[in-house]
This record gives structure tokens, C-alpha cells and sequence, in this order.
């Protein structure tokens, strides 16, 4: 494999971007024996469950240089960013089997959250055959285009139409497509060296001239690996943030560089050694400066096999308290999910909507259980049980989720974590935060649906860990006893679904068929239901309004 990485070109303005949801991972870089020979690394918070951020690989020096550079608003920022999506006709992609033009038009809808001026067309590849009017729709649109997305086309006619057509595009890349099709960023293109059908794994980055151009292929190849539709479209925002215009909250992700290690040694000293002197401390760190930049999975299970009061510490005063990083993230507020507004025949009320997060509680010893789930960070976990409750003081609702992680030595750990909810102006909407191991993330969470007889809910979320530099959005559908709805409620759930802007392919399964001895139970002196009143769960039904 080989790349030889052009430059971005130089008459736009551009930021250099590092995204990474685990800031300990960086500790590890620069606390390391030999980090006077190797960069650091500044990934963002290590304990935001929830989060999904990414980052690449740099030098802090780089960093600091590139931080300096970056430039005012050019005019080129305010135009669209134009992206032609070509797919293989009939062609399906791994998420559930569901056809590439589909989950590509998903993306182009998904982007639309980010910026209203990110413009995706999507065609497929029987259009090269033909000369009907999709076909000139789609010369115009090339023409103009910033970006030429290919996917899963190995036609060989598809592919010598695109190569005589595209020459003018200024970026394409090309997933899981012929290895005749070539890749293109800045202008230049992408030699390669071995053949592959994947962006990432036909290129060697041991050539390359410019560095970022190295990361940009790492970052993109890595993510797209994923097989997700917030990595998909994390591909195609680090495409624009190198090469088209920055991308906000890529930029808002950006290493600080020297600043962060003056503030570090000025202000977390103790904590610093503490972790040091920390066994486990030690290997969390060491742990994360192992994992891939991208890989949650990885990146959590270091957490989760090594936590201790002293990474949390760490955290704490990197992060929160001192802000090292000069990091900022607000929460999403795209895509807008209203609330249900009725329930069992009345209006929601917040009483209403707080007994709904309640749910079998009292019932049974959990609120919900978790059958499946959109964030690709946090709702693939197994066994996962939510506990709402009433909290003794007046007006108190808290919320505890528990749930399972695998260590790295194999062995399955419980975890949990501690939320304050407050209610929102319109009922069925709610804030909630947590100080999730030294970093306050901050929710916006909303009752999507649950039906009359509480047989499953929807809850959507969106957050920010303003310390880490993220934010991100995602959703759970939960049941009493972790089971998928049956059909009877197929089409309400997928209009549940569509409210939030998800597919149903998009949702992870959570495996709840080994949950031994989960840690449950809720504080003496807390309450439960307000309003509707569950009797038990010899059936489903019996649910219903308590009597005024």
C-alpha cells in the first residue's frame, strides 16, 4: 500500500482537526517514559458514555503552529458544499442488508443536521447506461460538485464512464468499489500500491508528503470501517473540514497544543502523579494510547477494566475544572423531536411524563430495560437497565442507568451512573446531567412515545460535554423485559422512529440473554409513580391512571 498524500489547496482556509472522545488516551501520550520522542495525542473526556467524537493523530507542535494559522471566515464558507453520492444499483451495505441508496439518502438528510449548506444528490450507477434525463441531471451535478462519493460500484462499464467523466472533480473517494476506480483529495490523486475494495486499505501512508493528508485517509478509512450512519457521515465531514471548509464541530475539537501542557503542569500536578503512581490509574492510560482513535468500543472497555477515584481526578482537573483542552460543545438542537402529547386519552402532563420514565418500577426492579439503541458508543452495551425514580428532597427525579461492559481480561462488570433530571418548559421534555467520572455532560431528553399499556417506550436524547468538546445525539427503545415490540406495534414504533430522524437498521441490539445479578435497587425514601398506577406484571394491561 502507498500514498503519496497531496496538499490541500491552498486558496481556502482550513482547520486542523483532532477528534477523540478520550482525552485520558493523550495522558497516556505525553506521560509516557518516551513522550519527549513521541507527540502526545489530545483526545476529549474518557468517560462520556454516551458521546461519539473521533479524532486524529498529531503533533502537539504541529498543532500549536496550525492553531495560529487558521484564518478569519473566507467567502468560500458561506457557498454550498456540493456532494455527488454515486451507489451501485441494487447494491446492500452491511447495515442490516439495507440497499446503499438508501442509507446514502439517509446521510444526505443526516448532514442537513449539521449544516443546511451540506447538499448530497445520490444516484446510482445505471445512470452511466443510460441517457435519460437522470443522466444529464447527474452530469450537471458532477460539474459543479466539491466531492464525488462512489460506493459499491464494480461495474466495469459504471467504471469506465466515472473515470472519463470525473476528471475534473476536485475529491472522490471510493468505498468497497473497484480497485481501478481512483481516489482524489486536494486535487491530486491517491497512488496505490496493493489492490482492495475499501477507501482505507488500498493505500500505504509510509510515502506520503503531508501528514494531514495521512490522518485525513487514516481517519476516514478507520471510520468507515465502522459500518455506522454517524460514521458514514463523519467520513464525508472530514472530507470537507481538510479540504472544502472547516467544519465547526470538528474545528471546536482542536488541540491547544503547548497551551494544554502548561495548563497541565501549572494546575493538575498532583493529580498527574497520582494517576502515575496508580496501578490501574497507569493502565488506563496506557490502555487508551493503545486503542484506534475511532474505535469506541475499544477506548470504553480500557475504562471500564481500569477505573479508579484517580483517572476520575485526572479528569476532573484536566477537563473540568481548568479546561486544558479550550474546548467548547453545545448540544444539538437538529433534529427538533416533539414530545408525545397524549397519553391513555389525556393530555401529557409533567407528573404524566415522569411516571412514564418510571415505568415498571415497583412492578418489577427496574424502570425499563434496553432492547436496542441508535449511538454507536453507548447502545450496543449488554444488559442494560434503566432506574428512574422520585428523590426524597421536594421535586427531585433521578435517573440510574446500570449496565454491563466485557474487560479486556474477558471478565463482564457492571457499571452505573447517576443522573439529576429537571423537567423542560413543554411536558415530555427533560434536562439531565451527570458528572460521568470528572466530566459534567448535559442532556435534552424527550418521552418519544410509550403506548397506553407501557408494553415499550422511546426515549430520544441529544448532549454535550461542553470540557470535551462533544456533542452528540442518539436514542433507546426500551421494553419491560428487554424484548423487541411485537408486530401489532411495528407501524406506530417505525412513526416513533421517524420522528427522530432514525431508520430502524440504524438500531443496535443490546444482548440481554446473560444479565446475572445486575446492581439494582434505588435509595430508602424515594418514591415512584405520581399519576398512573402499575399494579404488576401478571399482564401487561394492567396499567392505568390512578384515580384523582
Amino acid at each position: 500500500m502507498a500514498l503519496e498524500a497531496p496538499p490541500p489547496p491552498p486558496i481556502q482556509s482550513k482547520t486542523k482537526f483532532q477528534l477523540n472522545r478520550r482525552f485520558a488516551a493523550s495522558a497516556a501520550g505525553f506521560l509516557r517514559p518516551d513522550s519527549q520522542q513521541r507527540a502526545a495525542r489530545f483526545p476529549s473526556s474518557p468517560f462520556s458514555v454516551q458521546k461519539t467524537s473521533y479524532r486524529t493523530p498529531s503533533p502537539i507542535l504541529s498543532a500549536a503552529v496550525k492553531e495560529q494559522k487558521a484564518g478569519a471566515v473566507t467567502e468560500s464558507e458561506s457557498k454550498p458544499v456540493r456532494i455527488v453520492a454515486l451507489v451501485g444499483q441494487g447494491t446492500l451495505s452491511p447495515l442490516k442488508a439495507t440497499p446503499w441508496e438508501e442509507v446514502m439518502l439517509h446521510t444526505a438528510k443526516r448532514l442537513k443536521w449539521v449544516d443546511e449548506g451540506y447538499e448530497m444528490l445520490v444516484f446510482t450507477d445505471d445512470i452511466c447506461q443510460s441517457g435519460n434525463e437522470n443522466a444529464v441531471n447527474f452530469m450537471r451535478e458532477l460539474r459543479r460538485a466539491d466531492i464525488l462519493v462512489i460506493v459499491s460500484v464494480t461495474n466495469q462499464d459504471s467504471v469506465n464512464w466515472i473515470q472519463t467523466k470525473s476528471e475534473n472533480v476536485g475529491n472522490i473517494i471510493c468505498f468497497d468499489s473497484s480497485p481501478n476506480l481512483s481516489n482524489k483529495l486536494g486535487g491530486s490523486y491517491i497512488h496505490k500500491e496493493t489492490k482492495g475494495n475499501i477507501f482505507g486499505k488500498i493505500f500505504d501512508t509510509s510515502q506520503s508528503k503531508d501528514s494531514e493528508s495521512v490522518e485525513v485517509v487514516q481517519t476516514v478509512s478507520q471510520a468507515w470501517d465502522r459500518h455506522n450512519t454517524d460514521d458514514i457521515r463523519f467520513c464525508l465531514l472530514v472530507i470537507i473540514n481538510a479540504y472544502i471548509r472547516p467544519v465547526p464541530i470538528l474545528k471546536n475539537l482542536r488541540s491547544k497544543g503547548l497551551s494544554t501542557l502548561s495548563c497541565m503542569a501549572k494546575n493538575c500536578g498532583p493529580q498527574i502523579l497520582n494517576c502515575l503512581l496508580d496501578p490501574n490509574c497507569r493502565k488506563a492510560l496506557q490502555c487508551l494510547n493503545q486503542c484506534s482513535p475511532v474505535d469506541q468500543v475499544c477506548n470504553y472497555r480500557c475504562i471500564a477494566s481500569y477505573e479508579s477515584p484517580n483517572l476520575e481526578a485526572f479528569s476532573l482537573c484536566v477537563l473540568q475544572k481548568n479546561n486544558c483542552l479550550g474546548l467548547d460543545a453545545k448540544i444539538p438542537d437538529k433534529p427538533y423531536v416533539p414530545p408525545m402529547f397524549k397519553f391513555q386519552g389525556k393530555d401529557l402532563c409533567h407528573e404524566t411524563a415522569e411516571d412514564l420514565f418510571v415505568g415498571w418500577l415497583g412492578s418489577l426492579n427496574w424502570s425499563w430495560r434496553v432492547v436496542a439503541g441508535q449511538n454507536p458508543a453507548y447502545d450496543q452495551f449488554p444488559c442494560q437497565y434503566q432506574l428512574f425514580y422520585r428523590g426524597k428532597a421536594r421535586g427531585s427525579f433521578w435517573y440510574e442507568p446500570v449496565f454491563q461492559v466485557r474487560t479486556l481480561e474477558g471478565k463482564m462488570v457492571w457499571r452505573r451512573r447517576k443522573y439529576r433530571v429537571k423537567r423542560s418548559k413543554i411536558p415530555g421534555t427533560f434536562n439531565f446531567s451527570v458528572l460521568d467520572n470528572g466530566v459534567i455532560s448535559n442532556e435534552f431528553w424527550t418521552v418519544v412515545d410509550v403506548p397506553d399499556d407501557l408494553s415499550w417506550g422511546l426515549f430520544y436524547y441529544s448532549g454535550a460535554a461542553r470540557a470535551a468538546g462533544q456533542c452528540y445525539t442518539g436514542a433507546v427503545l426500551v421494553s419491560p423485559d428487554g424484548a423487541y415490540p411485537n408486530n401489532m406495534h411495528k407501524g406506530r414504533l417505525a412513526a416513533a422512529l421517524e420522528k427522530c430522524g432514525i431508520k430502524e437498521w440504524e438500531l443496535y441490539t443490546v444482548n440481554n440473554s446473560s444479565c446475572l445479578n445486575p446492581p439494582l435497587g434505588i435509595p430508602e425514601g424515594s418514591s415512584l409513580h405520581s399519576v398512573i398506577q402499575v399494579k404488576n406484571q401478571t399482564g401487561i394491561s394492567m396499567v392505568g391512571l390512578a384515580d384523582a
